[in-house]
């Protein structure tokens, strides 16, 4: 879980103290580390009587090429700048580089947040 808010020191390295826990509205969820599989889905229940659909596992991406939407298999990810990890775990994020039957491509949404992998293709 994720620690949000600011820093528990001051600039001059003195301790803060809060001045209260975190109420549950406050805190952050669980992040949810989308892989490279069958396609299985999670429907999260969120403020304002809205749902998030999370992607656990997915194997298509909708790849942009040019002014046409292809619906492309994912192979594996090449690379992912937010966590080196990830790669390795074949770990979707929002930038990383997937490798799948159209080419390579950059992810543009975050499917685990809206359940689904959107992407553009990559200039080699």
């Amino acid at each position: 879980m994720k620690d949000q808010g600011r820093s528990t020191r001051k600039r001059t390295g003195g301790r803060l103290r809060p001045n209260h826990k975190k109420k549950k509205h406050e805190l952050a969820g669980e992040s949810t580390e989308t892989q490279v599989g069958d396609q299985k889905l999670k429907f999260v229940d969120t403020r304002g009587d809205t749902q998030k659909i999370r992607a656990i596992t997915t194997d298509t991406a909708s790849i942009a090429v040019g002014d046409e939407v292809v619906a492309a298999e994912i192979e594996n990810v090449a690379e992912n700048e937010s966590n080196p990890n990830y790669a390795r775990r074949n770990i979707i994020t929002k930038g990383a580089v997937l490798e799948t039957s159209e080419g390579r491509a950059r992810v543009t949404s975050r499917p685990g947040q809206d359940g689904q992998v959107n992407a553009v293709l990559v200039e080699e």
